[in-house]
């Protein structure tokens, strides 16, 4: 049996949080599409490289642990970068569950 439907990207204008696993700097960016198995974000293009990076993405109610795949140049002062998404590890969950706890106990 052959499978006929495929994933698509599809459009998906949101604000996001780009988080570095390793440096745990934030960036900020626009997603442009995503499907299950990835995502197209928008960028300032003086952000650091990231290609082979592992990184957390935070965009509107989706939560995406993911390795940068590629980046490519847009007009003026963007740039797109390309995730691929990966299971999360239990040292990211780890790391989203503390601060979110975090986030927490400053509220009370």
């Amino acid at each position: 049996m052959v499978e006929r439907r495929t994933i698509n990207r599809v459009e998906f204008l949101a604000n996001s949080v780009i988080v570095d696993k390793e440096t745990l700097e934030k960036y900020y960016g626009q997603v442009k599409n995503i499907s299950p198995l990835g995502i197209a974000i928008t960028v300032d293009k003086r952000i650091p490289d990231l290609v082979g990076r592992d990184v957390i993405i935070v965009a509107d109610t989706m939560i995406m642990y993911a390795e940068t795949v590629r980046e490519d140049p847009e007009e003026g002062m963007k740039k797109s970068l390309a995730f691929k998404a990966s299971k999360f590890t239990p040292d990211v969950l780890l790391y989203l569950f503390e601060s979110i706890g975090g986030d927490q106990n400053e509220k009370e």
